[in-house]
């Protein structure tokens, strides 16, 4: 199938790379066209401007959208509104909230526009071992959008999970049993660190032992290994752990349902507490988001962010 990936990013670059890998053709748009030359010289058709995109598509043109939630997704989709034609496919994958995929679904149907929202989740590592995916939006659409979503993930790891809205809905409650997960390690690191046995207990190595048939072993868990392998004491690392919209969003449902989350809403509230006093929880925190996202981590130099590195072996 051809299909345009509009931004490059860390997650968007290698989705379209595992898309031309697996027999897709790709049309590549980012606002930096250097990433756009890239790709490229990798096998995208590139394209400069959005009307560009959609010129070298055909009918019905797919346009898969991998940017900032918010304002960046609402301006593309207003302007992609221009150019596109009834039956083209308009595909969100970024981290957006499920009620604005609701109105932009309702938008862009009245012109005849299908839209469908993807949760991804797979971070830096997807290139090698893909993609999660959790789709929202008309069955039909999943359905002929499926030679797509079985390149992107691995055996099983893709779901068609109900009406518009349903795909993000589902990877925001993702990402709040993610915050509570990271804080759960990031505790117990801490407790292991404070300990009478603190000098002795070397971190990289618990986190390894753990990994090998321990009830708590997770792929987080081996991130937390990689990290303590670069840094054993996260020295270079800042407990200054930002925190997505998603787990905003999560704790706002939590409200609004009327239900009891306690760990998830008091991870959230202890990355806002981050921000103002340091641990090595938060240490911790900040370290995982560097390694599974490539998310930027404050420098305890003061020499601003440190970036994530490339995927090692898994």
């Amino acid at each position: 199938m051809r299909l345009a990936m509009v931004g490059l990013g860390r997650m968007g670059m290698n989705m379209a790379r595992r898309l031309i890998r697996g027999g897709h053709e790709v049309v590549a748009y980012n606002k930096t066209p250097g990433k756009v030359q890239e790709i490229e010289k990798e096998g995208a058709v590139p394209a400069y401007s959005l009307s560009e995109v959609a010129a070298k598509l055909v009918q019905p043109r797919i346009v898969w959208l991998m940017l900032p939630a918010g304002p960046p997704v609402d301006e593309s989709v207003d302007e992609l509104l221009g150019f596109l034609s009834v039956g083209d496919i308009v595909v969100d994958g970024g981290n957006s909230y499920y009620r604005n995929d609701i109105r932009h679904f309702k938008r862009l149907k009245e012109k005849g526009i299908d839209f469908v929202d993807v949760g991804v989740s797979g971070g830096i590592w997807g290139l090698r071992a893909g993609y999660c995916l959790m789709v929202g939006g008309e069955k039909r659409i999943f359905d002929y959008l499926e030679p797509i979503f079985k390149v992107l993930a691995p055996e099983d790891g893709y779901l068609y999970c109900g009406k518009s809205g349903a795909g993000h809905f589902v990877k925001m409650i993702h990402n709040g049993i993610e915050y509570g997960m990271m804080q759960a390690y990031g505790e117990g690191f801490e407790i292991l660190k404070s300990s009478p046995y603190g000098e002795e207990i070397a971190l990289l190595d618990v986190a390894h032992m753990w990994n090998r048939g321990s009830v708590i072993r997770s792929w987080l868990l081996e991130l937390a290994e990689e990290a303590f392998k670069k840094d054993p004491n996260l020295s270079s690392v800042k407990g200054y752990v930002e925190d997505s919209g998603e787990g905003r969003w999560t704790v706002q449902q939590v409200v609004d349902a009327g239900i009891s989350a306690p760990i998830i809403t008091l991870s959230l509230f202890q990355r806002f507490r981050s921000r103002k006093e340091e641990t090595f929880t938060d240490k911790v925190l900040a370290a995982l988001r560097n390694e599974f996202g490539g998310h930027a981590v404050v420098s305890t130099s003061g020499e601003g962010h440190l970036k994530g590195g490339a995927p090692k072996k898994k």
